[in-house]
């Protein structure tokens, strides 16, 4: 999550690490992130459909369990273009990026494979099922779904959420 945990108005964005449209996407809901910083979180779910996206899904959560998800995420999304090939992607890439942004990499590798973040995986994955997720990124406001699928969309959607909110 990023935000206030008592945040009135909840995003959730189903992610995909290796998806160049979550790539494309970050910069705007970083933007209603800092626009609403008192009214908006955000909940990462993933949606690993990618090759090479659970390992890039691990990589992320071990860098939460050290306080540096934020930073590992925008490391990440700036190298995707280097790692996240389709059919060949270079995780060594990934992780040189990551450990850029401060990754301590000898523990992420020992905790990207703990029960905790298999039990993350797992359930992110039978959510995906559950909404019948048919692409990342796919946002809720709030439980709701925008109308429209844009970035301009997404952010008329969550602001008229924060003013019913209010």
């Amino acid at each position: 999550m990023i935000g206030r945990a008592d945040a009135p108005v909840t995003i959730v964005e189903f992610f995909d690490p290796a998806c160049e449209s979550c790539r494309a996407f970050h910069p705007t809901v970083k933007q209603i992130l800092a626009e609403h910083s008192n009214d908006v979180r955000l909940v990462v779910r993933y949606a690993p459909l990618h090759n090479g996206s659970e390992e890039a899904v691990r990589i992320l959560e071990a860098a939460r369990l050290q306080g540096k998800f934020e930073a590992v995420l925008e490391a990440l999304l700036n190298a995707q273009p280097m790692w996240a090939s389709q059919s060949a992607p270079d995780l060594n890439k990934a992780w040189d990026a990551a450990q850029k942004a401060g990754l301590d990499e000898v523990r992420a590798r020992r905790d990207m494979t703990s029960p905790e973040i298999d039990a993350i995986l797992r359930q992110d994955i039978a959510d995906m099922a559950a909404v019948r997720l048919k692409g990342t990124p796919t946002f809720f406001v709030n439980g709701k779904q925008p109308p429209q699928f844009g970035r301009r969309e997404l952010a008329d959607f969550v602001r008229a959420e924060v003013q019913a909110a209010r």
